[in-house]
Parts: C-alpha cells; sequence; structure tokens
C-alpha cells in the first residue's frame, strides 16, 4: 500500500467516534464489523484521511493494516485514532522483511496480532526488484514440497516465538497454494496445522481462498477452531472448480473466478460466521480482491459491511 506523504493534523472527536462507531456495528455476537485496508489500496493513496473516514461512516470499527505506505507506524496510528478507527491486526511482510522492525511497528501501532502470508523456505531469496523476481515468486509458491512447508512451519514458530517475547501473537494468513495436493492428499495447509507450536502460531482463514481451493472453512474451524483467531471472508462469482496455484491470481487465469461482494457472489457465509462464533474467533475482516469493474471499492465496501452486519446479529 502507497500513501501519500501529507501532513496530517488530528481530526476533532476521534474517540468520541470510535466509540460511537463501535456500538453501531456490534453485533449479538460482540464482533464488530473490520475490513482490511488492501481493499481500499487505491483510494488510501489518494485520500488517506477522506477515505479511512469514509471507512467510518460506512460502519467500520476495526481495520487490518497492509502496510503503513510512505507513513512511519505511529503517524499511520495517529490517524486511524483521529478518524474513530481501531487496528486490532496489522498484516506484515514476514520472511521478506526484518522480523525485529516489523514486530516494532506492530508494538508502535498497537495490535495484538501481527499477521503474514506466503513465508518462503529458506534458502529462497527473492528479488523483488527484478522484473523476472515476480514470475520467479509464483514459481516457488506454486511448487512447494512437504520439506518446504516443514521448514516453513518451523520458520513461522520462530516468528511466533518472537511475537510472543514482543507482547504480540504471529498468524498465519492463506491464499490458496497451501491447499495444492502434495500427494497422498496431504497439502502444505496441513502441515502447517500439524507443525506448528499452537501457543505461538495462530491461524487468520482467509474463507473465500479456501473456497476457490475447493475447501470447506466450516471443516477447519470445526476440526482446528481453537487455532483461530480471525477470519477474512471475501466472495466470488461462479467457482466451479479448484484453483490452488498462487500464479493463477495474478495472471487473470480463466479458471479464477470473479471477485464480489459478499452476498452477490457463490458463498454462503452464514454457516461459515457461525462456525467462526463457535470456534471463538476474534475479528472478522472483509476483503475484497481488485480490480473493482461493477461498483468502486468503497461503495463495494459499503455492499460489504451491510452484508456482515447482518451476519454478526
Amino acid at each position: 500500500m502507497t500513501i501519500s506523504r501529507r501532513r496530517f493534523f488530528p481530526l476533532a472527536g476521534g474517540a468520541l467516534a470510535a466509540a460511537a462507531f463501535s456500538q453501531q456495528t456490534r453485533g449479538t455476537h460482540g464482533l464488530p464489523a473490520g475490513i482490511q485496508l488492501y481493499m481500499v489500496n487505491a483510494e488510501l493513496t489518494k485520500d488517506p484521511v477522506g477515505t479511512l473516514k469514509k471507512l467510518a461512516e460506512i460502519g467500520y470499527s476495526e481495520v487490518e493494516t497492509a502496510g503503513f505506505g510512505k507513513l512511519s507506524a505511529a503517524q499511520f496510528r495517529d490517524l486511524l485514532r483521529d478518524v474513530g478507527l481501531r487496528a486490532p491486526s496489522a498484516h506484515l511482510g514476514f520472511g521478506m522483511q526484518d522480523t525485529d522492525k516489523l514486530l516494532d511497528d506492530a508494538k508502535t501501532l498497537g495490535v495484538e496480532y501481527a499477521v503474514s502470508s506466503v513465508l518462503l523456505p529458506d534458502g529462497s531469496p527473492i528479488n523483488f526488484q527484478d522484473p523476472k523476481g515476480i514470475q520467479e515468486f509464483f514459481k516457488v509458491v506454486d511448487s512447494l514440497s512437504v520439506d518446504d512447508f516443514t521448514g516453513i512451519a518451523a520458520k513461522a514458530n520462530g516468528i511466533g516465538q518472537k511475537a510472543k517475547a514482543a507482547g504480540l501473537q504471529y498468524a498465519y494468513h492463506n491464499h490458496m497454494f497451501e491447499f495444492r495436493d502434495l500427494g497422498g492428499g496431504k497439502t502444505g495447509y496441513e502441515i502447517l496445522l500439524q507443525e506448528t507450536d499452537p501457543s505461538l502460531v495462530k491461524f487468520e482463514a482467509d474463507c473465500g481462498w479456501m473456497k476457490v481451493a475447493g475447501k470447506d472453512p466450516i471443516d477447519y474451524l470445526t476440526r482446528h477452531g481453537d487455532r483461530f483467531a480471525m477470519l477474512h471472508v471475501k466472495d466470488f462469482k461462479n467457482i466451479t472448480k479448484p484453483v490452488t496455484t498462487m500464479g493463477a491470481m495474478f495472471s487473470h487465469s480463466p479458471d479464477l473466478p470473479i471477485s464480489t461482494e459478499i452476498g452477490r457472489g457463490s458463498i454462503d457465509y452464514k454457516p461459515i460466521i457461525e462456525a467462526g462464533f463457535k470456534a471463538g474467533v476474534k475479528h472478522i475482516f472483509v476483503e475484497q480482491e481488485p480490480p473493482f469493474k461493477e461498483v468502486p471499492a468503497l461503495e463495494a465496501a459499503a455492499i460489504d459491511c451491510r452484508y456482515l452486519k447482518s451476519l454478526l446479529s
């Protein structure tokens, strides 16, 4: 996420707004409506104050960050506070940036959960400055083996240990490549669940990508409920067959279903949310994959918020 380097000034009434929006968005289960800020990346770049203020007006009271752009973690924290939003979770670049620096940023932001995805095995450096780096990244991710995922689990445990020492909880966020059959029905996701320490590594279930991969989030929430701290809810049109390669997400593969607002696609979220409640998830964040072809991102965010609130009540 890239955010303009403008100077921010506090907005009056931030604390009162936070309290008001928290009351508005909490359902009978006590969970507020949240949004992953990656969804409004372009809008945040153009107008960070106006975009975050609009999200609060829409009815969100929690956000999960996806980088701070040109701002420091402290500046981003203050901006969220000023517009009446709370960030319980931050999505960070573990495995690609310095772990200690990322944890310092998470502490400054004031989050409880430090989250990442796509942890590469040791010995797989990717040069993202090289034009071929992205292509190599997809190749590595889509060819991970059983041994690779075992190594990734060890890396996650190490990050989790450092996070715990910093007073934070590490959580792993999935895409769809973790559900590729590695032989005998074994998947990378099952390896991560089995090989990570439950006290060090929690999971943030991206329910949409699970469904795209042909898996049922309810199954995981039922079998491993104590491992899941958060949910990402996203919807897709015309999910017809499993897609388990990361490359398909960025190459616009015709096999990849079309992203849409929750309640307008193929996924019935009511039983998934209920399973999340039973599992004891702490936070639920809407996320929608760009591009936004039917409605603009903020309009989509409003549609998502209304539907999510109906599921939380």
